[in-house]
């Protein structure tokens, strides 16, 4: 009998890999981000070796874990897989459990997912065809100003005069930008309007209910976003401590449930 049973959740995205890894009380006690490069079961094993560490647990303790996002088929040490539509709304509504609707922006894609009070999922819209929106639309932008990605949320803060771009193309969007540089405009300002360019991709996706949750990691790193996007739906958002490991909480919490249960659950 496992003396500390843990539980485990892997969300293997294109750009990211999160790991969580939960105790029996729910309580995350370890947790790890790192780039999912060109060997997604690598970037699990790396990952779940970090998370125990910081949990100062073992292999052997863990009680159920289950995998999530692009490249969850790649997670040897899985009990069972999990969408990711079904984990990040697991995550989410494990910290917010009332009816809402939960904005994620992630490395290549975005989506929109909505809870009943009950914790159901009502609907979802996802974009996969075009990198706008996303974390990805950012760093080849980023690249265009030759300015760090990590700096662009600094930036976008201190602009005075945001700057609309016209298209939400990635492609045109770069041809825009150069033409922006050329004309004198401020870095700041084009950042700026570079992060109302991924919002309002986002936003036109899907109608949102009276309660919006915000993550990804796209999230975890633009804060700034979540305040321009308040101010474009009128309201106050809510972003959870960690939202760039929402899907992997999830996973972890459907890990705790198959553990309960003594099932292998099916991947919905």
């Amino acid at each position: 009998m496992i003396s500390r049973p843990l539980f485990a959740g892997v969300d293997i995205g294109a750009s990211r890999t999160k790991v969580a890894v939960l105790d029996s009380e729910k309580k995350l006690i370890g947790h790890a981000v790192s780039k999912s490069g060109n060997d997604f079961s690598a970037a699990a094993e790396n990952g779940l070796a970090a998370s125990l560490a910081m949990a100062n647990g073992s292999r052997e303790e863990i009680s159920a874990a289950v995998s999530t996002g692009y490249g969850r088929r790649n997670v040897s040490f899985a009990t069972f897989e999990k969408t990711e539509i079904s984990c990040h709304g697991k995550g989410c509504f494990h910290e917010f459990p009332f009816s809402i609707s939960i904005i994620d922006i992630g490395g290549q894609d975005n989506k929109i997912i909505k809870l009943d009070a009950e914790g159901r999922r009502t609907g979802f819209k996802m974009n996969r065809k075009c990198a706008a929106g996303t974390g990805a639309f950012l760093e080849e932008m980023s690249a265009r100003l030759d300015i760090p990605i990590e700096k662009m949320d600094g930036l976008a803060r201190q602009s005075e005069n945001l700057i609309e771009l016209g298209s939400f193309c990635t492609v045109f969007s770069a041809t825009e930008v150069l033409e922006k540089i050329r004309q004198g405009k401020k870095v700041p300002d084009i950042v700026k309007g570079l992060f109302l360019s991924v919002i309002k991709r986002v936003l036109e996706m899907e109608s949102l209910t009276e309660h919006v949750v915000m993550t990804g990691g796209v999230v975890a790193h633009n804060p700034f976003l979540v305040t321009m996007t308040e101010e474009m739906v009128g309201r106050k958002l809510l972003v959870p401590e960690r939202p760039q490991l929402t899907g992997a909480i999830g996973a972890a919490l459907y890990a705790m449930e198959a553990g309960a249960s003594g099932c292998i659950g099916q991947e919905v």
